[in-house]
């Protein structure tokens, strides 16, 4: 099979244009660049299904099919002096899940402890950016979110969970910090995004039709997900795998992210009524700081240096393989296959900016 050649381009010029994609959508400047920069940090943090590559279907169209509000602004309907409850009014997901996270931190800066829920939000991004702000504030961030149903419960074929991250972060003694950024699924669709674009099969064992048996086909899938035919499994597989280990963490996040705030469950998300939760724990109120760094750094280079497989040539600790993937592309950018090229081209052509891309340049000479 052909490798396609990817186009490398500079993290700043990827951002810069996604704020003005966002600018012409109608989205606010200060909301227009939060979304951006959520966006960039997935792809230099190596998640390449949750940057640059969900710009189109994820927020580009749901904006212009009128479905997502580009200026609708997050409003608190319920708080303590520990707690609140957002209404998210179907605008930016990302705008008000970080406003929402900096009230948890603002919250457990006071009181030790702060945890806020959303609710008719829509998608937020990597769960992982709300969890480093709490880092950056020498805090343990717990976030997650639900979404639109692709999920079927153990023993099932129909999708009724969304992929469902529980998301945790905490701060070390290391150049990076622990976090922990899954889905409860096994894979999500991003990932299947992905792999259509490359034209790559999905590998046995990650999804399922109506009748119990395995896809590999990524456009298969992504068509029959939409149509309800086909759903992706949780973490462990099915349940002979411990598939409802996975199945009952998605559940917790399900509740955490819907019944807390009155929002939307199950099969009624439709992706612009989705619930989130944030929690941020200050660790000063346990523990000194520098003491809780240098434990969880034991704990994680003991992990690394513990005796591995023949076959392998090191252990991992959630977090590393993402700083990994930093060091790599800090001085590379994002790569964009062909696919992924001309949607951002089309975008830029149906919103009339005047941004040349660097293949454009090279080619025009």
């Amino acid at each position: 099979m052909m490798v396609e050649e990817l186009v490398w381009v500079d993290f700043d010029f990827i951002e810069q244009f996604m704020v003005d994609v966002f600018l012409e959508l109608g989205v606010p400047i200060e909301d227009a660049e939060i979304c951006a920069d959520v966006l960039i940090t997935s792809d230099k943090r190596g998640i390449d299904s949750h940057g640059v590559n969900r710009l189109k279907p994820m927020y580009y169209d749901r904006i212009r099919a009128g479905v997502q509000f580009p200026k609708a602004k997050p409003e608190i309907v319920r708080e303590t002096s520990t707690t609140a409850v957002i209404e998210g009014n179907r605008g930016m997901g990302h705008s008000t899940a970080k406003h929402a996270m900096a009230l948890a931190i603002e919250k457990a800066k006071e009181h030790g402890l702060g945890m806020v829920v959303v609710r008719n939000s829509t998608h937020y991004g990597i769960a992982g950016y709300y969890v480093l702000m709490a880092v950056e504030s020498g805090m343990i961030g717990i976030t997650g979110t639900n979404a639109r149903p692709s999920v079927s419960p153990t023993y099932g074929v129909e999708p009724m969970l969304g992929t469902n991250p529980l998301t945790v972060g905490m701060p070390t003694d290391e150049d990076y910090p622990f976090v922990l950024d899954p889905a409860t699924s096994i894979i999500q669709r991003g990932k299947v995004e992905v792999h259509a674009r490359s034209g790559e099969p999905i590998p046995p064992g990650l999804v399922i039709d109506s009748n119990g048996d395995y896809l590999t086909d990524p456009d298969d899938i992504l068509e029959k997900i939409l149509q309800k035919e086909a759903s992706f499994l949780p973490i462990g597989g099915k349940a002979e795998t411990g598939g409802y280990k996975g199945y009952g963490y998605s559940a917790v996040v399900e509740i955490l992210s819907s019944a807390l705030q009155g929002g939307a469950f199950l099969q009624a998300i439709t992706g612009v009524n989705v619930g989130h939760f944030f929690m941020a724990i200050d660790v000063e109120a346990f523990t000194d700081l520098a003491s809780f760094k240098k434990t969880t750094g034991d704990i994680l280079r003991a992990l690394r240096n513990s005796k591995r497989m023949p076959s392998e040539p090191r252990i991992y600790t959630a977090g590393e393989k993402e700083h990994l993937a930093w060091l790599e592309r800090q001085n590379k950018g994002v790569p964009l296959n062909k696919s992924l090229r001309d949607e951002v081209v089309t975008m830029r052509d149906e919103l009339g900016l005047d941004t040349v891309f660097p293949w454009e340049r090279e080619v025009g000479g």
